[in-house]
């Protein structure tokens, strides 16, 4: 097994914080380098949500769903967003774009306003409708296509 380790010194002690992508640590460190996050709210927000994710919600300046981070109250949201979308620069511009929410038509825009007033947040909703297209090619029934993607939440 690879673990990819993060060193982190403090006056009072070394801490040393293990990922197990590559991808988990570059962000983790460019999270402490903003001001109000450390080490426990860094490993908060990376095991609360998945990279690619975190970058979409910072790209579309997601506020509520940052919020909803621990750790991470509407201040802290809004300063991440100024200061990360700075430092995604130069990243894969694919795993930047925000996903468009609504335009797909159809069975899938209905299986996803469908998961958004069920409460679960926009970004997931897609997320989890997409999968249940990808796995269930050519439903037709939104019940079927909406149970199927709450499977993947």
């Amino acid at each position: 097994m690879t673990l990819y380790l993060s060193q982190v010194i403090r006056e009072d002690a070394h801490t040393l914080y293990a990922f197990d992508q590559k991808e988990e640590r570059d962000l983790f460190e460019i999270l402490l380098s903003i001001s109000g996050i450390g080490p426990k709210t860094a490993a908060g927000i990376i095991g609360h949500m998945e990279v690619s994710t975190f970058q979409r919600a910072i790209a579309s300046s997601d506020i509520r769903l940052l919020s909803k981070m621990p750790g991470i109250g509407k201040k802290t949201a809004e300063r991440l967003v100024i200061e990360m979308r700075d430092k995604f620069k130069g990243k894969s511009k694919a795993a930047l774009l925000p996903i468009p929410i609504g335009a797909t038509g159809g069975i899938t825009g209905d299986a996803m306003n469908a998961l958004v007033n069920l409460g679960y947040n926009a970004l997931d909703a897609n997320l989890a409708v997409q999968e249940a297209v990808k796995t269930n090619p050519g439903e037709q029934d939104l019940g079927r296509l909406i149970t199927a993607a709450l499977q993947n939440l």
